[in-house]
């Protein structure tokens, strides 16, 4: 009688499992969440949308004004495939001066001298440049500078981005000429033991105007990256600190470059003398003489840099895309502006500029306070566009939902599509602010929650 009465009981549980609603399922797995400990002091926003109907699955805050972190870049994506075009491209041109200068036009390609694509390579351009001087019989130039400053803002940071990232290479700034990803790596050796100082072996590449003040120390084995760079104020030392692993010989961290234009005529300075063509850096060269064109560089299309920007969640791409569009549609390339026509452009498409209360084009300002609801509505709104395949081929895949996710100190969020084992598909995004303890712990249990959308 008692197995007959529990498989009673069974079945009805089951019974009423099966008829609980996704909503009813998504507001207890928040519920559960609310009352972990790591989310008492902490705010989650989360909606979801169902594609087909169009109408609202689950709402919690999402009106309100939430830091983003990285899924701020959906934003920014999205906008340059509509206001720039999937087609659009950089150009750099470079021009040999009747003084005999080499001057080299930027307008904010940040995938000048990029690893990620063969025609970028920092080589590739300068042996094009190197061929073009020598058809021309030309073995000595004055001096070599960047030109169209003019048009870009010359303070590569956005407003809100705080020292300790700034330093870093993922804390790059974008100006009007980028170079390398505006880029360098610090080749390190650790100690014997923990505790011990560590050696600064070399820069990759070399010929850095930098100078280091070395407080790195060596940190457990398998500690992982827990290095720094803060950049040198008022022309004194940059600042390395904090630890890398025991055991692991020639350690890299990567640091970014406040000085992109000095960092790439230094570079393409070495590059010409190795190839026989002396550059006397004369400080009193005159850049206002005549110019001839000597050759033009395009970028990769804005399909394929956006493929490395959300995939890889490069910073820097998002700050030149923002700089890029204030520069097509106003003739001056500046955060302010960018941001101010991306705020336009998703007014007209019903998002409320209070929803996009963005200082950067990243998500790595801390200040930047978007709304879930904005977010699902960008989302949804490039589902209908023809650019679509290729903004949702750049998304990450990740616990088997394609999405963006972003993370900065106590914040965690993820945002995109997902398909249901019963066919049904949604559009989602999740922010939590101000959790505690472990970001992968709190990874985990966020994605435990998506789960219930498959």
């Amino acid at each position: 009688m008692k197995k007959i009465l529990l498989v009673v009981l069974l079945f009805a549980a089951a019974g009423i499992a099966r008829g609980q609603s996704l909503n009813d399922k998504l507001a207890a797995a928040v519920n559960t969440l609310e009352k972990d400990s790591q989310f008492a002091h902490a705010i989650i926003g989360f909606y979801v949308v169902d594609n087909k109907t169009g109408k609202p699955v689950f709402e919690k805050n999402i009106q309100a004004g939430l830091a983003p972190a990285s899924c701020q870049k959906i934003i920014t994506s999205a906008s340059a495939f509509e206001l720039l075009g999937p087609g659009f491209k950089y150009t750099t041109k470079v021009f040999l001066t009747s003084n005999n200068n080499l001057a080299v036009e930027g307008s904010g390609d940040p995938t000048l001298g990029s690893w990620r694509y063969h025609a970028t390579r920092n080589d590739a351009f300068f042996t094009a440049i190197g061929t073009a001087l020598k058809a021309k019989k030309i073995t000595r130039l004055n001096d070599l500078y960047v030109s169209g400053g003019k048009n870009f803002n010359s303070n590569p940071i956005p407003t809100g981005w705080i020292w300790e990232d700034i330093g870093n290479y993922y804390g790059a700034g974008a100006t009007v000429l980028n170079w390398r990803e505006n880029q360098y790596d610090l080749i390190l050796q650790p100690g014997k033991a923990v505790g011990d100082g560590v050696k600064l072996v070399h820069t990759e590449p070399a010929g850095l105007r930098i100078e280091f003040n070395n407080e790195l120390l060596t940190g457990a084995k398998g500690s992982g990256d827990n290095g720094y760079i803060f950049p040198g104020l008022n022309g004194s030392r940059s600042l390395v600190s904090g630890t890398i692993p025991l055991g692991e010989n020639n350690f890299k961290i990567s640091g970014a470059v406040t000085d992109p234009g000095g960092f790439f005529t230094e570079q393409l300075r070495r590059s010409l003398l190795a190839n026989g063509i002396k550059v006397e850096q004369d400080p009193a060269s005159d850049t206002t003489a005549k110019s001839n064109l000597l050759l033009v560089n395009n970028s990769p299309t804005l399909d394929s840099i956006n493929y490395w920007f959300l995939k890889k969640s490069v910073n820097l791409y998002g700050e030149a895309f923002i700089k890029t569009i204030a520069f097509q549609k106003s003739k001056f390339g500046s955060t302010t502006k960018g941001i101010e026509l991306v705020k336009d452009f998703w007014k007209t498409k019903g998002v409320e500029p209070g929803a996009l209360n963005i200082l950067d084009g990243s998500g790595l300002s801390p200040a930047n306070r978007i709304t879930v609801h904005s977010l699902v509505t960008v989302l949804q709104y490039a589902k209908q566009q023809p650019w679509f395949g290729s903004f949702y081929n750049a998304l990450p895949e990740m616990n088997g939902i394609k999405m963006k996710d972003g993370y900065i100190g106590g914040v965690r969020s993820y945002a995109g599509y997902v398909k249901s084992k019963s066919g049904n598909e949604y559009t989602f995004s999740f922010i939590v602010n101000n959790f505690e303890g472990s970001p992968g712990t709190v990874r985990q249990k966020i994605w435990k929650l998506l789960d219930l959308l498959k």
